[in-house]
């Protein structure tokens, strides 16, 4: 059974960082694509980063320069580090995973395979 479990979210003011972490059981990482997405209240899911296979990396043009999309192979962790944060970047984050990326960016509609959250709020 496939589970994904992230971490590292909290409370931060604006221009500060965090990195999330997904940890995963039932999967290998370097063999799905793997994606970063968020949800505010009131708003739909959106894509945030993703990696794919070979550890090519693409991110929403909201979050570029800012966050980096990475994993651990041997500890079978994805991460998202994030930086300059600012207000507009507050919401639940999730990890997803699927067998491959099948867009350049990171749709949630791809993705079958979801943690559970952790959420990250930033104050001005």
């Amino acid at each position: 059974q496939v589970r994904l479990q992230e971490s590292g979210g909290g409370s931060v003011q604006a221009g500060g960082s965090l990195r999330l972490s997904c940890a995963a059981s039932g999967l290998i990482y370097s063999r799905y694509c793997m994606g970063w997405f968020r949800q505010a209240p009131g708003k739909e899911r959106e894509g945030v980063a993703r990696i794919d296979t070979r550890g090519g990396t693409s991110y929403v043009d909201s979050v570029k320069g800012r966050f980096t999309v990475s994993q651990d192979n041997a500890k079978n962790t994805l991460y998202l580090q994030m930086n300059s944060l600012n207000t507009e970047d507050t919401a639940m984050y999730y990890c997803a995973a699927a067998i491959r990326c099948w867009k350049p960016g990171p749709d949630p509609r791809d993705f079958p395979t979801w943690g559970q959250g952790t959420q990250v709020t930033v104050s001005s």
